[in-house]
């Protein structure tokens, strides 16, 4: 071979290699930083291609184990050294129950007080705003980790964003009267919510070291992390460290994860533990983790209820907020327009008029007529979406709409509505199908086709997430509503007001309204008067929240 065809093959080879190598670096764009915060300094990374620095897993409380299990948050030990806060911590125990949720954490553990914090701050910056952000899931599912929870978008907008793990299921929400006798308020469960609480606290002594103002939190979140909010707003303990709130489909208020009485849920608790073979909480706290999961699982319950404690939960939520006692922020609310397919409420029966008439008689005897009044029902088209309204009312909407008409009656704080109607593009990829929590399953039932937005879809949307979400065709379309919604809640985060931007008006509703204002977002956002206030005043009157 001649010498000067070895030499181009020899480059060619080196700049083949090199730009390989190249191509694999930059892949990572960031470097090591750090924060001091009251327990110790921590070690992040900074983004150079976002400009946005990133802290995962930082813990907030100490971890809930052995005699920590089933206890309210206990204050964090400090730490000498640096810290390294560059993956997110273990999430919370749990099973796969929707497994469609796309969790990013590293494993499952009792010890999951950790949160993570993106911030756009510089060397200089300070007094941002901030958002908390909680995840959804029931509370019994759910982590901070997923892509659609993902802060770097928000925070490129100028905002210190925050995602939270909790404590879930019976880990979280398990109360049982030995509970009760030892602790200091003589009360017990709520723990998962006692975490997020605490999490806030931790905002308001740390958030200034990644630029952020304690007196700027917003706190949001989606389905229970939605219903989350609507607690923390009402609780003694938390209404005094939030400045807004945002509500993503979902309040503590009857029929949805509403309180029961101490003295019930220590009951359900004490029966639990006694048909497990324990007669104590010593007994219980002995056991391995993997031992109280299996318990649990064999149980087939559906999580713990959370409680009115008197120390977390005074009160129901519409007497907290009857009473004027709940945080007197702004709020921006609202919920999807098909929640759920409407064959969770027709159970098999089909989309006809007779079928519909005789499942609303059977549902609501004495009220059927007016039910039937309210939701048309002339052909199938008619009760699919009927009965779409009426599965979605009972499960979540309704009790979003109770949220908000009980903020704007009593209290003098802008509030805010949406209906978010965005209908999302096919899956990329056929043998997936989508879930209850907004994600999708490989292989599952398939779901029917949606005659709307259903349940969690928005929250990518919202976030700014889509790019990460890569298993939808997102189109044009998609990306135009994810910035009208992800821009109003920026606003609204800065502002405590949706407006701006050439965003389309947003007017406040207040408790007089008997058509409120509602920002319809899809493809062509706009502002409508609500046409359908009367099915939620119904429901009121059938969940005897109207009191």
């Amino acid at each position: 071979m001649k010498p000067y065809l070895l030499t181009v093959q020899i480059f060619t080879l080196i700049f083949c290699i090199g730009i390989s190598i190249s191509i694999n670096a930059q892949t990572n764009n960031s470097f090591e930083v750090q924060a001091k915060i009251k327990n110790g300094i921590i070690a992040g990374s900074y983004d150079t291609k976002t400009g946005i620095q990133k802290y995962f897993g930082i813990p907030f409380a100490k971890p809930p184990v052995n005699e920590l299990r089933w206890k309210a948050p206990q204050p964090l030990d400090n730490w000498n050294g640096v810290k390294e806060t560059k993956k997110f911590g273990a999430r919370a125990v749990q099973a796969p129950v929707f497994g469609d949720m796309d969790f990013k954490s590293d494993g499952i553990s009792e010890d999951c007080l950790y949160l993570n914090v993106w911030t756009p701050a510089d060397r200089k910056t300070e007094g941002l705003p901030v958002l908390v952000y909680f995840y959804g899931g029931g509370f019994v599912a759910g982590d901070g980790s997923e892509p659609r929870y993902n802060g770097e978008a928000m925070a490129q907008k100028g905002i210190v964003v925050v995602t939270v793990n909790y404590r879930l299921n019976i880990f979280g929400f398990f109360a049982h009267p030995d509970l009760s006798a030892e602790s200091s308020y003589k009360a017990s469960g709520n723990y998962g919510l006692l975490d997020q609480q605490a999490s806030l606290k931790w905002v308001q002594e740390n958030i200034e070291a990644f630029g952020g103002d304690p007196k700027k939190v917003t706190i949001a979140g989606e389905s229970a992390g939605s219903i989350s909010v609507s607690y923390q707003m009402a609780s003694p303990l938390s209404k005094d460290l939030i400045a807004g709130a945002i509500g993503e489909s979902g309040a503590g208020i009857n029929p949805t994860l509403a309180p029961l009485p101490l003295a019930e849920a220590e009951k359900q608790g004490a029966e639990f533990a006694s048909k497990a073979g324990y007669s104590s909480i010593k007994e219980l706290r002995a056991l391995s983790t993997k031992e109280i999961y299996e318990i649990y699982n064999e149980s087939k319950r559906f999580g713990f209820p959370v409680v009115l404690d008197g120390y977390f939960l005074p009160k129901t939520l519409p007497e907290i907020f009857e009473a004027k006692e709940q945080a007197m922020v702004p709020l921006l609310a609202g919920w999807n327009s098909a929640e759920i397919p409407g064959m969770a409420f027709m159970q098999g029966q089909p989309y006809t008029p007779e079928a519909f008439i005789a499942k609303v008689k059977e549902t609501y005897p004495n009220d059927y007529e007016e039910v039937l009044s309210l939701h048309p029902h002339a052909d199938a088209k008619e009760v699919e979406h009927s009965a779409t309204n009426l599965a979605a009312d009972r499960f979540i909407a309704y009790s979003t709409w109770k949220w908000l008409d009980l903020h704007s009656k009593n209290s003098d704080q802008p509030v805010y509505r949406y209906l978010y109607s965005k209908l999302r593009p096919p899956l990329k990829d056929s043998n997936l199908t989508t879930g209850l929590a907004g994600g999708v399953v490989e292989g599952g039932p398939k779901a029917p086709e949606p005659i709307g937005a259903p349940h969690a879809c928005e929250i990518e949307y919202a976030m700014g997430n889509l790019p990460l979400v890569d298993v939808f065709a997102w189109t044009a379309d998609d990306y135009n509503v994810s910035k009208t919604f992800m821009n109003y809640f920026a606003n609204f985060i800065k502002t405590g007001n949706p407006n701006g931007d050439e965003l389309p008006e947003w007017t406040a509703l207040t408790g007089t309204d008997t058509a409120p204002p509602v920002m319809v977002i899809d493809t062509q956002s706009k502002l409508v008067k609500a046409t359908d206030d009367a099915r939620y005043h119904f429901h009121d009157k059938s969940y005897g929240n109207d009191k």
